[in-house]
């Protein structure tokens, strides 16, 4: 029986998330490409970036009201204060992140969480390890943070354990927490 019993789903939303590579034609494609890193590691922000490398995993969490967590007594290991959802609109292709959505996105979910720029200290990061897709995330995130009058710490899981696609991000959120 799962200690999960006592829950009342209702008021709480499991998140799970898989990606697993069950056959090699993406690979392929994406090596082809020169899309993937040949020494096989994501080198996220570093000169020596040079493509990306693909992981297989899963994250699952479970989101609960906070009202409802300190009402029941949960351990409370995060609180989600805000969140945005963009797409990147128009770009040089699937390789190019679009600079101008990543800021919109990103102030979005801070007009949402009601959180000044100033108030944020650690940012986990897309940032596949590529010399195109890096600079522009990068940019993107100096906009939007450009007031600060303190360091800004910004990183990515994927050089841990790789671009796990459809479970990027959360393994990214997983990773905060």
């Amino acid at each position: 029986q799962s200690a999960l019993v006592d829950f009342s789903w209702q008021h709480v939303l499991p998140t799970a998330t898989l990606n697993v590579m069950l056959a090699p034609d993406l690979s392929i494609t994406f090596s082809k490409a020169r899309m993937l890193s040949p020494d096989g590691r994501c080198k996220t922000f570093d000169a020596a970036a040079d493509g990306y490398v693909r992981g297989e995993g899963i994250g699952v969490i479970v989101l609960k009201r906070l009202s409802d967590a300190l009402a029941d007594g949960d351990k409370i290991l995060a609180v989600l204060r805000g969140s945005a959802v963009n797409q990147d609109g128009p770009s040089g292709g699937l390789t190019v992140p679009n600079g101008p959505s990543q800021q919109e996105v990103i102030r979005r979910a801070l007009a949402v969480g009601r959180i000044s720029p100033e108030q944020i200290d650690y940012v986990e990061a897309h940032g596949t390890g590529t010399a195109l897709g890096d600079p522009i995330e990068m940019g993107a995130l100096g906009a939007v943070f450009a007031q600060r009058t303190r360091p800004l710490l910004v990183g990515s899981v994927k050089t841990n354990v790789g671009h796990l696609e459809g479970a990027a991000g959360i393994a990214g959120v997983i990773k905060v927490i």
